[in-house]
């Protein structure tokens, strides 16, 4: 009796499933999924548009002359633009963004994306406009600086960015 319930709750389960949507089906997975890394600690420091948060993982130390942290930026977040003395490397983990270095269009950024961006190259880098992104930023120390801010992004090359 328990074998023909068990049975017949999978049936009900693909049946459901297979009357939902292709978004039905996604919007119930991403709901259901959890992020990596914590969202962290909401960054209020002036360096960035919407709201980002940052959850340090690894701080510079005797071993490591960089810094870890998983930064997540709600729809429309964005950093200022800035430079990195000795470079950054960015690891996507979920949603979607943009990443865009001066003089240059946007690229689009994905989950398991890696962006590798030189010392001294002026970028941005967020969300796109409708949906959420995380990312690992592993950012490299000169002396004692990591990054130099800069302008903020304005809305007008933000918007350019997200008609791509």
């Amino acid at each position: 009796m328990k074998l023909k319930s068990s049975i017949s709750v999978v049936v009900t389960v693909l049946f459901l499933t297979a009357c939902k949507s292709d978004k039905q089906i996604e919007q119930m997975t991403t709901a259901n999924d959890e992020s990596l890394f914590p969202k962290g600690d909401k960054l209020t420091n002036g360096y960035f548009t919407g709201e980002a948060f940052l959850k340090p993982l690894l701080p510079r130390d005797a071993n490591n002359d960089f810094a870890i942290g998983s930064v997540t930026f709600g729809a429309g977040a964005r950093t200022n633009w800035h430079t990195h003395p000795k470079g950054q490397v960015l690891i996507v983990t979920e949603g979607k963004g943009w990443y865009q270095e001066k003089g240059m269009s946007a690229q689009a950024i994905t989950k398991g994306d890696v962006i590798n961006i030189p010392k001294n190259i002026e970028h941005w880098h967020g969300a796109s406009a409708a949906n959420k992104m995380s990312h690992i930023a592993i950012t490299n120390y000169k002396g004692d600086e990591n990054a130099v801010w800069l302008t903020p992004v304005t809305d007008e090359e933000y918007a350019v960015a997200n008609k791509q």
